[in-house]
C-alpha cells in the first residue's frame, strides 16, 4: 500500500491496483457469429437455388 502524508500530519493510504489485462479486439463470440452468418448465407442461397430448380 502506498502511504502519503497530507497537511496536518495525517496519513492517507492507497491500495495497489491490479495489472490491467488487455482483451483481444476479436473475441470468440464474434468469430462464432461470423461462422453462423456464413452458414446462414449458404443455407439461404441453397434454399433459393432449390426453389428455382424445382
Amino acid at each position: 500500500m502506498t502511504v502519503t502524508n497530507e497537511s496536518g500530519g495525517r496519513l492517507n493510504a492507497f491500495p495497489n491496483e491490479p495489472e490491467i489485462d488487455l482483451i483481444a479486439s476479436e473475441t470468440s463470440i464474434s468469430n462464432q457469429l461470423k461462422f453462423f452468418g456464413l452458414i446462414a448465407g449458404l443455407a439461404l442461397i441453397s434454399i433459393i437455388g432449390i426453389y428455382f430448380i424445382i
